[in-house]
């Protein structure tokens, strides 16, 4: 099912269209990486829906290694981040942290 962004700008799932039009993958970041193991934590929490069924998923041990990805990026990156970086990485870090003892619990 496309969400109505996709439908707007004709590209397919997970790209944009450039200044030409061209439907191209979004640009790979440091933080659009980050974002995507968040983003990854947070659905096996069950946080996110899966966009195709709609269904929330557990997996605890899937979000742990996503998290402990996230932690040893902020330890082998540390002093190699912009300010912006660190700051996205450290917050995302304790979130999901947060996030995970409390789904843990419930």
């Amino acid at each position: 099912m496309e969400n109505h962004t996709e439908h707007a700008c004709g590209c397919g799932e997970g790209k944009t269209p450039d200044r030409h039009g061209r439907c191209m993958m979004p640009e790979v970041t440091f933080s659009a990486f980050i974002l995507s193991l968040n983003t990854s934590a947070l659905f096996h929490m069950g946080e996110i829906p899966d966009p195709t069924t709609g269904q929330k998923t557990l997996d605890f041990d899937l979000a742990k290694n996503a998290i402990d990805t996230l932690v040893m990026l902020e330890r082998k990156t540390k002093g190699n981040l912009s300010r912006d970086e660190e700051e996205l990485l450290k917050s995302i870090v304790y979130d999901c942290k947060i996030r995970f003892v409390k789904a843990v619990k419930s």
